[in-house]
């Protein structure tokens, strides 16, 4: 069985209904992280404070071909195509460990239902 990473990089206010849309393509755990980014434009000020934005970052291991369906989702739902807040990409893992042996059972059980 082959296994990607699908990292969703979204502004804050988006996570809540990113993870939503994951769980309902299929996927189960998820790990998320805060982060900010830097980008070439000016940023903003307000009363002399700087604001950059937050953003969280999400991470799911999934099954490859369920990855790209999560992904597509994502993509779909949220508009990452026009919308400029948010990126989502998939990474391939080599090697693996410490999965959780119910997410592997039901992405066997997955595979099993589609034969």
């Amino acid at each position: 069985m082959k296994f990607s990473v699908l990292v969703a990089i979204l502004a804050e206010e988006m996570e809540d209904e990113a993870v939503d849309i994951a769980r309902e393509a299929g996927a189960g755990a998820v790990t998320l992280l805060s982060a900010r980014g830097i980008t070439g434009d000016e940023k903003k000020t307000f009363f002399g404070l700087t604001y950059e934005g937050a953003q969280s970052v999400l991470m799911f291991v999934l099954e490859k071909k369920l990855s790209l369906q999560v992904l597509k989702c994502l993509t779909r739902k949220l508009d990452l195509d026009n919308d400029p807040r948010g990126i989502a990409f998939t990474i391939p893992l080599e090697h693996l460990g410490g999965i959780d042996t119910r997410e592997l059972s039901q992405f066997t059980q997955k595979i099993e239902d589609e034969i």
